[in-house]
């Protein structure tokens, strides 16, 4: 894999289900180490553990937390309105839950009225299960970010459909936003969407600020790594390191400050969050992730993935080029709410600029969009101001469509 899959990686890891028809959930009690019990139920609220089965197999954690601290006077969990809220990459659903309370965005949702469904993507710690793979196994990590949009996304949706009977508001940041503007692209499930609020969006990657992910689009490293047979990427093992000491070495690039250098200068985050995040995170993805974001980088189009060969992409795809991800045919009047950052070296501005053309036929009154010029990458899901500058924006723009 490329090394700039490593910094992609990287980058996501400090970012940011699909259940068919017949999506299956079940609720397993609290863990005794999980996202509620840990993070939720302490602060006193209410919180389920709850497992969804994708239609490839992976059993997925979700968390739900079905009313405020108060209650809010209503103890009909299918009159509040559900949101789901979806991580990026190389993190989980705990990284929403690192500022107190009254700062993260699951627990002011809940406080506002909204029953909060947290998503965890396969390969993460709480959604590490398949119904017959096991993740020591390459067959396991046989996925990128388009079956997460494909199967996790479209497994989650279906079984908070089915379990409330309403329409969804969707929340989603870096690789959250990603696999929620394909999936839309292609007409699926918008309807059993309210809306969605996409939070440092990525699509279009070309214009990256960081020196780490540009060395590392040119060295090809994820092409590498999926040479040497690693198809779990998992910063906590030595060929992790190994390839992070080669892309550090290379000219110009900055290592005494990961976090920033991958990320942006984020303006406004609590150094005990951040302390919280890097003992937490990051997680696992799969090295075909990586080689995935990667081909964005190279090819500056969002497309399926490409094999490489033209017979084999023939034989998936019908053609020798896989095909691209037409973000125009995303429908005109699904709200979208989209929020980004002036210091962001992932979701950069001229990145966002390409994404927001390609909604240039938008209805204008189903999209709203903000710009912050002091928030990088992680603010968004941990900036001590969050809740002033973006949460309350993004309730406000639910609002309109409740």
């Amino acid at each position: 894999m490329s090394l700039l899959a490593i910094t992609l990686w990287l980058l996501f890891f400090f970012s940011s289900s699909v259940v068919h028809s017949g999506a299956q959930g079940s609720s397993r009690g609290s863990l005794g180490d999980g996202i509620c019990a840990t993070s939720v139920v302490v602060h006193g609220y209410k919180c389920q553990e709850l497992q969804v089965t994708t239609a490839d197999g992976y059993i997925l954690s979700v968390q739900r937390i079905p009313e405020g601290r108060s209650g809010n006077g209503n103890n009909n969990n299918n009159k509040k309105q559900p949101v789901i809220i979806q991580h990026g990459i190389l993190v989980d659903g705990m990284t929403w839950l690192l500022n107190g309370p009254d700062q993260n965005l699951p627990l002011i949702l809940a406080d506002n009225g909204f029953d909060v469904w947290i998503s965890n993507t396969r390969g993460t710690r709480f959604s590490r299960r398949h119904i017959s793979l096991d993740p020591s196994t390459p067959a396991y990590w046989n996925w990128s970010w388009e079956e997460l949009g494909r199967y996790d996304l479209r497994a989650v949706v279906e079984y908070v459909s089915n379990q409330t009977g309403q329409k969804i508001h969707y929340i989603g940041h870096s690789q959250g936003t990603l696999i929620a503007l394909t999936a839309f692209s292609e007409g699926k499930l918008v309807n059993k969407l309210k809306s969605a609020a996409l939070l440092s969006p990525v699509a279009y990657l070309s214009h990256m600020t960081t020196e780490l992910l540009n060395v590392a689009a040119r060295l090809f490293l994820d092409q590498l790594i999926k040479t040497l047979g690693i198809a779990e990427f998992s910063t906590r093992g030595i060929p992790f390191q190994s390839f992070l000491n080669q892309l550090c070495a290379q000219p110009g690039v900055d290592c005494s400050d990961l976090f920033t250098a991958i990320t942006g200068n984020n303006c406004c985050l609590n150094s005990s969050a951040v302390s919280l995040f890097l003992k937490n995170e990051p997680q696992s993805t799969s090295t075909k992730n990586l080689i995935h974001f990667a081909q964005i980088v190279r090819s500056g189009v969002v497309a399926k993935f490409n094999y490489g060969r033209g017979d084999q992409n023939i034989r998936i795809y019908g053609k020798a080029s896989p095909p691209i991800y037409n973000l125009s045919n995303i429908p005109h009047d699904l709200p979208l709410f989209l929020s980004y950052g002036g210091r962001d070296a992932l979701s950069d501005v001229l990145d966002v600029q390409t994404l927001l053309d390609s909604l240039k036929f938008h209805d204008v009154d189903k999209l709203s969009v903000q710009f912050i010029k002091d928030y990088a990458h992680v603010d968004f899901i941990m900036g001590v101001n969050a809740k002033d500058i973006v949460y309350n924006a993004v309730i406000s723009f639910f609002n309109r469509f409740n």
